[in-house]
């Protein structure tokens, strides 16, 4: 028989700032993972790479950083009670599938920005970024990296 304790409520303004200090810290690892995603995509735009291919590779390096420092860091508590385990995995998955839905939120932005737009694969890859972000932490936030 065991006593079960009762679950702590979190103060709302508690919560809030837990999830602001979130925020913050997934955009500053957002910041390197950028910056990875930039450099890869800079160099092979540079090398004669086609803005499509290139996103897909770039992005790709970004993204396995991001899972890597995120689940270390800005969301272990939730990383923390299911590593390890099956959910574990199901969470490696769900962070593949928000990565690949925003990848073609990215390549989409891309290619219109690029071809419709005629604006320059850097700024078309600034601008894709603006909006990926904050779809990436929402999906990270509230699904990824969920609390089960």
């Amino acid at each position: 028989m065991s006593i079960e304790q009762p679950q702590q409520q979190i103060h709302p303004r508690r919560r809030r700032l837990g999830a602001f200090k979130q925020f913050v810290l997934f955009n500053m690892i957002g910041l390197l993972n950028t910056l990875v995603d930039f450099i890869v995509y800079s160099l092979l735009v540079w090398a004669g790479l086609y803005v499509l291919p290139a996103q897909v590779i770039s992005y790709s390096a970004g993204m396995a950083n991001s899972y890597m420092l995120n689940s270390m860091i800005t969301f272990k508590e939730a990383t923390k009670k299911e590593s390890g385990s099956k959910a574990d995995r199901s969470q490696a998955v769900r962070f593949i599938v928000l990565n690949a839905a925003v990848l073609g939120v990215s390549m989409l932005l891309l290619y219109e920005l690029t071809e419709a737009a005629g604006l320059g694969p850097l700024i078309a890859k600034l601008l894709a970024t603006g909006v990926t972000v904050v779809l990436n932490f929402a999906g990270s936030k509230w699904w990824v990296f969920r609390r089960a």
